[in-house]
């Protein structure tokens, strides 16, 4: 199944929601990683091996396009439109379960 590493600019109510149904999830507080740029959020999500789910689009999309300059490799992205915590998770779990880990590298998803 496939890991989770959330932004510090989602709510941290999702991680018990997507816990429950299995998945295994990081915080920016669990990795000790509040105020570190984007950049080191999704690198540090590249060491645990994990998908990383933000509602930052600006940003997320100007990293995706950066590692792939750099020829540089991620566990996928996934950026979420900001809405009901328990209508997230739902749909979070929804579309990964569609993905295994080598699936979902490199992918910049939209939910």
């Amino acid at each position: 199944m496939i890991s989770i590493y959330i932004d510090e600019d989602v709510d941290v109510l999702i991680k018990p929601l997507l816990a429950a149904k299995g998945y295994s999830v990081f915080t920016p507080i669990d990795e000790k990683m509040l105020t570190k740029s984007d950049r080191e959020q999704l690198e540090n999500a590249i060491k645990l091996n994990c998908t990383f789910l933000t509602h930052n689009r600006v940003h997320y999309e100007k990293l995706c396009a950066d590692f792939i300059k750099e020829n540089k490799e991620h566990f996928g992205v996934v950026i979420a439109t900001r809405r009901n915590v328990y209508e997230l998770a739902r749909r979070i779990a929804r579309v990964l379960e569609f993905h295994t880990s080598d699936s979902i590298k490199n992918q910049l998803l939209y939910i």
